[in-house]
């Protein structure tokens, strides 16, 4: 398995408006071809995607990874609007892109933020999603679910949640961002073997001028600590309560991951289509399609075979 990669970076960016956003994405593969939304999570970037995508393309997909917004080279379109951060709307930003890219249905992948993002519109858009490959399996939550203390080993996992919870959190995040991220590199994949470049490639997409405000927007959105906007709260109340994945679907996990994460066999009947779960070997950890491309591109050559079975 390919650990820091035999692709430098995207051969071209593009830029599109999309909903509140000017959305930058890489794109590749035949504009003909079946379309795949890879999406990123924090604190990564696209390049997460960077070896996955080629392989895609070779087999005849029309590949769509974007940064999502505070990242990279996305900014909003007005300076008015929130720096939101809440799940549904990466899920809404998503679905936008689609929109201005004329793509009416595409197989979603996604890890983290990306991962709980394609949950979202495989359960709640279906008409959008023809297929999901999800790391970690099903990410959906609620602010409701986000008050209720874990036991203090499962705390001790989201310190960084907590951390920027205050506002030494958000000031220490600001100036401390690219080792902040090299941390959780660390601690979130213990066996991946990232050399500097591989990490400064993607260190750069956090320079965005609305990374901070959206990354603490989300962590503290998810503990009841920081406001949506009211035009999601009919969105958030149907993810509340946990729909269904009725979708194809392949949910993946490293055996090396150290971020937390559910077990396989807590989301297995929240997939209700065709399913299967598949457990990486070789100190796979959290940022799983970079450190196991091969296996993450299969699973989207695989679950789309599942939409014509």
């Amino acid at each position: 398995m390919m650990r820091n990669g035999t692709n430098p970076s995207f051969d071209q960016l593009q830029q599109i408006d999309a909903g509140v956003l000017n959305v930058g994405y890489a794109e590749a593969g035949p504009p003909d071809g079946p379309a795949v939304l890879l999406l990123h999570g924090w604190p990564y970037d696209i390049h997460s995607y960077v070896d996955v995508t080629p392989l895609l393309a070779q087999a005849g997909y029309r590949v769509i990874v974007p940064y999502l917004r505070g990242y990279g080279t996305t900014r909003f379109l007005s300076s008015d609007t929130l720096r939101n951060g809440q799940q549904s709307v990466v899920a809404v930003d998503s679905i936008a892109l689609m929109d201005a890219l004329k793509i009416e249905r595409a197989i979603l992948g996604g890890f983290d933020w990306g991962a709980r993002t394609a949950n979202i519109i495989a359960a709640i858009f279906p008409e959008r999603c023809k297929a999901l490959v999800s790391v970690s399996g099903y990410l959906i939550g609620s602010q409701q679910a986000g008050r209720v203390p874990l036991p203090p080993k499962a705390e001790l996992q989201w310190w960084y949640q907590y951390y920027f919870a205050t506002e030494r959190g958000r000031a220490g995040y600001d100036k401390y961002r690219h080792d902040f991220a090299k941390l959780i590199w660390q601690t979130a994949s213990p066996k991946w073997k990232f050399d500097d470049a591989t990490f400064d490639r993607s260190a750069v997409s956090f320079e965005n001028p609305d990374h901070v405000g959206v990354v603490i927007h989300n962590y503290r959105w998810r503990l009841g600590l920081a406001e949506g906007e009211l035009k999601y709260n009919d969105l958030e109340k149907r993810l509340a309560e946990g729909p269904i994945i009725t979708v194809p679907a392949i949910t993946l996990e490293g055996d090396a991951n150290g971020a937390p994460h559910p077990e396989p066999a807590s989301y297995a009947s929240k997939f209700a289509g065709k399913y299967q779960h598949r457990t990486l070997k070789g100190g796979i950890g959290h940022n799983l399609p970079q450190e196991a491309p091969e296996a993450f591109a299969k699973a989207v050559i695989d679950v789309n075979s599942y939409t014509s079975a």
